[in-house]
């Protein structure tokens, strides 16, 4: 199959997951910057399911950077408790707190993956979101899925080998979306006998 003829069908599948996903609300939904960025990392390796109201709590009572930079650990550690790895986070979030209380929000991405609990996903969703810019955040069930369908042959996006080859594969225009809408289908079906079954009948598109 030629270049055109697998962009073609890509889209075609890609569109046919947007418009199947189911519509569920998902952590990096925000309208504060700084909330983005916080409700990310603490996301990586959670269900948004628990994530979402985690993060509610979290932001209720503190209402800036500022605020959840004097924060205690011991405060946080208990807020964000139901969620995977909430030991690791707290620190992590205290600290990009503290180092950023003062500043603007890098917007960059080399800038971005130096902050505590920042990597590649991280750093393209929070762009993709808060800045509005044509980035994939590419997290487990994005890896999972793209190769189940046969956008991508690599089993990692350690160095963005992943990233590279969606965009490569799809136009700028559909960039952003992709984090959201296979997370989405993620989260709903897991790596699951149904997700498979789902996932091979839209192979025959």
């Amino acid at each position: 199959m030629g270049f055109d003829k697998k962009r073609q069908r890509a889209i075609k599948q890609f569109l046919f997951l947007k418009k199947h996903a189911p519509k569920i609300r998902l952590a990096a939904e925000w309208k504060k910057k700084w909330q983005v960025l916080i409700a990310t990392i603490l996301s990586a390796r959670s269900r948004d399911s628990k994530t979402i109201p985690v993060c509610e709590k979290l932001f209720s009572k503190y209402k800036s950077l500022s605020e959840l930079s004097k924060a205690s650990l011991e405060e946080l550690e208990k807020i964000i408790k139901p969620i995977n790895f909430y030991k690791t986070k707290a620190k992590r979030i205290l600290d990009v707190a503290k180092l950023l209380r003062n500043k603007k929000i890098p917007s960059d991405f080399n800038e971005l993956i130096k902050l505590p609990g920042v990597g590649r996903k991280t750093a393209n969703v929070y762009l993709a979101v808060a800045e509005s810019k044509n980035t994939i955040g590419v997290d487990t069930h994005v890896a999972r899925i793209s190769q189940k369908l046969g956008w991508t042959k690599h089993k990692t996006n350690k160095n963005g080998e992943i990233e590279e080859d969606l965009k490569l594969l799809f136009p700028k225009r559909y960039w952003r979306e992709i984090n959201y809408v296979l997370v989405r289908f993620g989260q709903a079906f897991g790596n699951s006998k149904k997700e498979d079954e789902l996932l091979r009948k839209i192979n025959k598109i």
